[in-house]
């Protein structure tokens, strides 16, 4: 049997993270190339130290003279998402820091296993396995830790960025360890909070004065005790942040990215793949099918593992884990699934919509859990699929 009294423990990074100004960088480029053309295929990766960020990897369009053109771009993408995260250091400053542009053109070969042609339908751009999961857990069916671990520095972000709390820095990390009692998540057990701030005569006691209020409002109400342990800026003092104070690269976040540790990952980033990589749009969907079996209230907790082969179009498997939390086999939900949605990767793209400039906002608090938006973007949290689904079954 699986435990239901224990202490469960995730991690968010900010939009100031090393990494996830990487990650900010490689989606703002995937959305610059998918402005121009939907089918644009970009794998661009990032890396960032002081005052510098090279950008290096693959983009293709059809329009040889646009793709020229866009290079060119790159520059001015890269300085406007620094700008934007708020980096206005000595040592990493959105006007001063020195961008090396190192992507080419995509190679053929891997062209040639993706592409379309004749009676051949689209490959998908890499083999790999892929995991979505759902738990009722929360509104968002996501797992506690994480969402609120999120939510958190989404918050801190909003007051830094609005002028409410301009000793802020952009850099910040959270971790919540939260209580379960009979499975169902009720308070937090510890917290900790490191965060950049501008003003080098603030202690630790004083970030925690600051940040506890805007903490406590987007915690459910009494997770908060006189029992909780605190640890606000641990080592003293934290002035030099982001890529001035520790490198960051793309895609070194997947755990913060999708579920905080709580379900099990197949490997891939995504920031910066373009959606024929299933590595991005498989993990999509898969979390889109989870959500909608347990919305649909087949299951408490769903895993939905999906696996490909490169140049291939289908998914070679497809498995589904109830935790033993659905009265349902299984083995009906699998057979449900491609049923009630197309799983190649075009299939997955205009279920979902992907070919859209939709990426950059995924970049910092997760890519799941979040509400779905009119323009397209978070199309896999919709609950769109549960009478289909249901019916299936």
């Amino acid at each position: 049997m699986s435990r239901k009294d224990y202490v469960f423990t995730s991690e968010s990074v900010s939009e100031g993270h090393p990494d996830k100004v990487c990650d900010r960088i490689s989606d703002a480029v995937l959305d610059a190339f998918l402005t121009e053309e939907p089918e644009a295929r970009v794998a661009a990766e990032t890396f960032a130290t002081t005052n510098r960020v090279v950008i290096g990897g693959e983009v293709g369009l059809s329009d040889k003279a646009k793709l020229a053109e866009y290079m060119g771009n790159i520059d001015d993408i890269v300085r406007e998402c620094v700008r934007d995260i708020g980096y206005e250091q000595d040592k990493f400053h959105w006007k001063t820091l020195k961008v090396t542009n190192l992507l080419h053109e995509q190679s053929a070969h891997i062209a040639q296993g993706v592409d379309a042609s004749g009676d051949k339908d689209e490959g998908a751009g890499d083999q790999g396995i892929m995991f979505g999961y759902a738990t009722n857990e929360t509104k968002a069916l996501m797992p506690a830790p994480i969402q609120y671990a999120h939510a958190i520095l989404r918050r801190l972000a909003e007051v830094r960025k609005n002028g409410t709390e301009p000793r802020l820095g952009p850099d910040a990390k959270s971790q919540l360890s939260v209580r379960y009692v009979d499975g169902v998540p009720v308070g937090i057990s510890s917290l900790v909070l490191s965060t950049q701030h501008l003003d080098e005569s603030m202690t630790s006691a004083d970030v925690r004065d600051l940040v506890a209020p805007y903490i406590a409002e987007v915690l459910p109400e009494g997770w908060l005790t006189d029992e909780t342990v605190w640890h606000v800026n641990p080592t003293g003092k934290f002035v030099i942040g982001g890529p001035d104070g520790d490198a960051g690269l793309t895609g070194r976040k997947i755990i913060v990215d999708t579920y905080g540790g709580a379900a099990p990952h197949g490997g891939g980033a995504f920031s910066g793949k373009d959606p024929t990589k299933v590595d991005r749009s498989a993990a999509y969907a898969a979390r889109y099918l989870a959500k909608n079996v347990v919305a649909a209230g087949l299951a408490e907790k769903c895993t939905i593992q999906l696996s490909y082969a490169i140049g291939v179009s289908a998914p070679l498997s497809i498995y589904a884990d109830l935790h033993g939390t659905g009265d349902i086999d299984p083995a009906l939900i699998e057979a449900a699934i491609p049923k009630v949605m197309d799983l190649t990767p075009r299939g997955i793209r205009t279920h979902l919509n992907l070919n859209k400039p939709i990426y950059q906002r995924t970049a910092a608090y997760g890519h799941f859990g979040r509400a779905p938006e009119a323009d397209g973007g978070f199309s896999w949290e919709r609950t769109d699929l549960v009478e289909a689904l249901s019916k299936a079954v």
